[in-house]
């Protein structure tokens, strides 16, 4: 029983159901009040004013735990699979755990399996079955040795982990996601390569035992595998039998893997597992903290400091231009004499005239102008509930969730923010705008996710999506994000239209010949360098808790570096932006946009870096697997970045606001 999931809401018109906000509630009043000793007896009153009462189960010895597994993953491929895929000792009858939507999209499959403990009642030499492979499940199991997978479980909602010791550091050890599946080696005296399968688990459940009851809480589970070539005595009855190489009775325990389980057709493979119980000084409340605690936190100070330094050296070039360019350009030309002097103007003054003259493909633009703010809404306030701790990593898939609702509901503002936009250049089809806006860029990320999910598919991995889970998708596009993009379209186009500062005269001025290093190409390029500087370090952070599946639960350090990235991001678009202008540029509207949007192409190219010096992935599938993810994530960091120029714009229009008034 997974105590702290079972809280039920009894209901005389639905049954039992579960209610995810209610058990938030309980979780946090236990946690609050753990004087509560058995059983935590919560009322709620319904709609129609009838008490309820939920019931919290707590583990005390002896009672009964179950343990779940959990998907098969690799970092060589990239590819999970359910852990029944492999001919592993199936319970009685397999139970599909109710699973959320982001935990769907990552991938996991949580089902029920035959390890049982009783709470603080060691067990060893537990014999789980007696399988025999065939030719089909030989080469499965080797196949999955061969690809490095290893094998998940979930006790009391805590992930397996595999500890292991630190040789930099005393007394330090770092947890590993699973054991493996098996390991390959030589007989000795042998040039043969054999593969052999880890098929005896000493788990160690650690507990933390309130002071003043006999209750326990899991706060830790570990496992140590082995692979041992079990022998018995006599013919095989069943799992009662008493093996010689694993015995209780004679005190005969699995410390090495000296006799291993070669992994052959018609070889007979035993099952077994250990249990042990160790008392932690670990809080149930701080259990998840040795988990996610990063021993190498001056990395991300130094990306911190890394990021500040240009920062400031950012905000000094901008300083200059606001308060001593601007102003000494301003005061000369009040300080002006006669009407003669007043028309030689210098400079960013002598595009006044078609400064706001909208750009080429204006309607593009209000779409990628929308989808930032859509984009950057969503990752802020996800950035603001993970840095306080909402987002907990024991909700497996809730990050994910949460954001790809946080994207659904943003739509009001994309809709909104595209249509002021597309009033201020002049435009009268809001409603075209606004289909753009709505399906634009969800087709373009559906579309590559769509092919990346078929060649899922066709590999047979658990990691594709249903087709219950793609129509969800579907639903929440078109039945919630479209609609609201169309009313937030609809208000921001009925709001009075942005009036430019200056009139736009009706001849374009002609654009003098540019120097090299104001060609479009090349400022693009350079705007994005110092964006990208910023977040490279935690990017490295990031990339291996993805593709190398390693915990990372510092949001505190990624929504400093995400402030730090707008910050940058705005300043050398501003930069950027006065240089062209002041070059009689006036095309600035795109080239702001690109400037610092471009950081997106160094992500993509430190991508294809760390994939070629960091991973070891030679399918072919996982590596278009690998690129088309990124892929969409450049792109996205593409929209975020890019919509820095929404600033940009506000600098212009307030100083040739001023230059106009004087």
């Amino acid at each position: 029983m997974d105590y702290v999931d079972r809280i039920f809401i009894q209901s005389s018109y639905c049954g039992y159901i579960k209610h995810r906000l209610l058990y938030s509630f309980c979780l946090m009043f236990y946690m609050c009040f753990p004087f509560v000793e058995v059983q935590l007896y919560l009322f709620w009153f319904s709609s129609h004013y009838s008490c309820q009462v939920l019931t919290l189960h707590l583990p005390s010895q002896g009672a009964e735990l179950r343990v779940k597994v959990n998907k098969l993953t690799s970092t060589k491929t990239q590819l999970p699979y359910s852990y029944y895929s492999l001919q592993y000792c199936p319970p009685e009858h397999i139970v599909d755990s109710a699973e959320n939507l982001g935990e769907v999209l990552r991938g996991d499959r949580i089902e029920n399996s035959p390890y049982v403990f009783q709470m603080r009642e060691p067990l060893q030499c537990k014999i789980l079955c007696r399988m025999t492979l065939n030719t089909k499940t030989a080469k499965e199991f080797k196949e999955k040795i061969d690809d490095d997978y290893r094998v998940n479980m979930i006790l009391d909602n805590l992930p397996l982990v595999v500890p292991i010791g630190r040789s930099d550091q005393e007394n330090a050890v770092v947890y590993q996601h699973g054991f493996h599946v098996g390991l390959k080696g030589q007989y000795a005296g042998s040039e043969d390569l054999k593969h052999f399968i880890h098929n005896h688990l000493t788990f160690t459940v650690k507990y933390h035992k309130d002071s003043q009851s006999d209750l326990a809480r899991i706060v830790g589970f570990e496992v140590k595998p082995f692979s041992v070539e079990h022998q018995f005595d006599g013919e095989w009855k069943n799992e009662n039998m008493r093996l010689t190489t694993c015995d209780p009775h004679a005190r005969r325990a699995v410390t090495s893997s000296e006799s291993p389980q070669v992994i052959e057709d018609k070889k007979d493979v035993i099952f077994t597992y250990d249990v042990a119980f160790e008392e932690s000084d670990v809080k149930w409340a701080s259990r998840w903290d040795t988990y996610l605690l990063m021993a190498d936190d001056q990395i991300h100070w130094f990306s911190i400091v890394n990021s500040l330094m240009i920062v400031l050296f950012l905000s000094g070039m901008v300083a200059m231009i606001m308060l001593r360019t601007l102003y000494r350009d301003i005061s000369k030309y009040n300080q002006l004499e006669t009407q003669e002097e007043a028309q030689e103007e210098t400079g960013w003054k002598l595009v006044h005239g078609d400064v706001f003259r909208p750009p080429t493909n204006s309607d593009l633009l209000c779409v990628y102008v929308g989808t930032g703010v859509q984009f950057f809404g969503m990752i802020l306030v996800t950035m603001i509930f993970a840095a306080l701790g909402f987002l907990s990593p024991s909700n497996r898939g809730g990050l994910m969730m949460a954001m790809l609702f946080l994207w659904v509901f943003m739509g009001l503002f994309s809709g909104y923010a595209s249509a002021r936009l597309y009033k201020m250049f002049k435009g009268t089809e809001w409603k075209k705008i606004t289909l753009k806006t709505a399906f634009m860029f969800p087709a373009i990320i559906f579309s590559i996710f769509f092919v990346l999910n078929a060649l899922i598919w066709g590999e047979k991995s658990s990691g594709a999506v249903p087709f219950g889970t793609m129509f969800a998708l579907v639903f929440l596009w078109f039945g919630i994000s479209v609609p609201l993009v169309f009313t937030g379209s609809y208000i921001g186009f009925n709001k009075p239209a942005i009036e430019d500062s200056v009139k736009t005269n009706k001849i374009p001025r002609q654009i003098p010949e540019q120097a090299w290093y104001m060609n479009l190409v090349f400022a693009i390029l350079i705007g994005g360098v110092l964006p990208f500087g910023v977040v490279f370090i935690e990017l490295f952070f990031i990339l291996a808790s993805i593709w190398l599946h390693q915990f990372y639960y510092i949001f505190g350090f990624l929504f400093a570096v995400f402030i730090i990235l707008i910050v940058t991001c705005a300043e050398i678009t501003i930069v950027f932006c006065y240089f062209h202008l002041c070059n009689e540029d006036y095309h600035w509207w795109w080239r702001s946009y690109l400037t610092s949007g471009s950081s997106a192409l160094y992500l993509f190219l430190y991508a294809a870096f760390y994939f070629f010096t960091k991973l070891d992935i030679t399918k072919p599938v996982s590596g278009v697997l690998y690129f088309g993810y990124m892929l969409i994530a450049s792109y996205a960091f593409f929209v975020l970045t890019g919509n820095n120029w929404l600033l940009c714009l506000l600098l212009v229009y307030q100083a040739h606001l001023l230059n106009s008034e004087d």
